[in-house]
């Protein structure tokens, strides 16, 4: 049994982990922070957490996260940056669920999020936390940085295409659609349902702080830089992510791959992780089918047999795409099942 806190414990995310946690049979909930509720019952702001969670909201102190074995942060891109330092020091391992450890570059990080990073020096020390590519590496890591969840979607719908060397790196497409909880658990204008609903926009074209993200492991993986339009868009739905992806085939690797190879490359690629659902070859992947649930559903098709390659990838934002690849990380580090505590079956509907 460990001992974990949760650093910003009332945002959507926030609250998933304890929603997972609660029932993981290997953690105890120790520390839950907020600034706002300290001192009141976790259970008193999420009567969902009735029974299930029995501890208060803190300040966040390093005295007490000190005594747990792992903390979260599931708080605004700047918090991490400013206690695992001492955190880490102490011997706790550390898993972040915002920005601050993700891009390797501390110049660009700061270009991006508008502010100097506070620790630059641990930057190099983080592993990115997708096991389906850093297994090993995250079960040594001290410091994770958990990706974003359009980061996931993506990495994961092309991943497969890049390592096989079959796909033109300079002209990557993600054409990607949010549900509003991605905004985070905030009163803001631009997200209320009623502005929302019956609507749906793209935001940030020129330019989302989760582009140097996904083109910085995309990278990784191709071995060279890669070429990527990235635009997102917000729908009206609390949770999910939809990715399409659009990618052409090499002439003299892939133009001869047909659609039955591609999907055993899809298929073969993915068979032993647990968390990735490679559909039946025609079959279109749902949000809904993963609300909920640490999974992510994909499957490819190849439009009128053409060179172009739609990739369709799909999960739940707060939870493959937050919270629950968070705890797979920790699953890892521990040396859990990696599927302790996620074998959750999708809500439906």
């Amino acid at each position: 049994m460990i001992r974990a806190g949760v650093v910003g414990g009332t945002g959507y995310t926030g609250v998933e982990l304890l929603r997972i946690l609660a029932l993981h049979t290997e953690v105890e909930v120790a520390v839950v922070t907020s600034r706002a509720d300290a001192g009141t019952r976790v259970d008193a702001v999420y009567p969902s957490l009735r029974g299930m969670i029995d501890a208060m909201f803190s300040v966040p102190e390093l005295e007490s996260l000190a005594t747990c074995d792992v903390v979260f942060f599931a708080t605004p891109n700047g918090t991490a940056m400013l206690m695992a330092e001492g955190l880490l020091a102490r011997g706790v391992k550390v898993i972040d669920l915002s920005a601050d450890f993700r891009i390797k570059d501390a110049s660009e990080w700061s270009a991006w999020y508008g502010m100097e990073h506070a620790c630059p020096e641990l930057i190099a020390e983080a592993v990115y936390g997708l096991p389906e590519l850093n297994r090993d590496a995250i079960k040594s890591a001290q410091l994770i940085a958990c990706p974003g969840c359009y980061p996931t979607a993506v990495q994961l719908g092309f991943l497969p295409l890049i390592e096989a060397g079959l796909i033109d790196t300079d002209f990557l497409i993600a054409d990607v659609k949010s549900g509003v909880s991605g905004a985070g658990r905030k009163a803001e204008l631009a997200t209320l349902m009623s502005e929302t609903g019956e609507s749906f926009k793209a935001y940030a074209v020129k330019g989302h702080r989760h582009l140097p993200e996904i083109s910085q492991g995309l990278t990784m993986i191709a071995g060279k830089p890669v070429g990527l339009t990235f635009v997102p868009h917000l729908t009206p739905m609390i949770r999910g992510i939809h990715a399409t992806l659009y990618a052409r085939l090499n002439d003299t690797k892939g133009g001869s791959s047909t659609l039955a190879e591609l999907q055993v490359l899809y298929e073969a690629r993915y068979v032993q992780e647990f968390f990735v659902d490679v559909l039946p070859q025609g079959v279109h992947p749902d949000t809904r089918n993963v609300r909920g649930s640490n999974n992510c559903q994909m499957s490819i098709f190849q439009p009128q047999g053409s060179e172009t390659l739609v990739i369709l990838s799909v999960i739940d934002n707060l939870v493959k795409g937050a919270a629950g690849q968070a705890v797979q990380n920790m699953n890892l580090m521990f040396g859990f099942k990696e599927e302790a505590g996620l074998k959750v079956i999708a809500l439906y509907p």
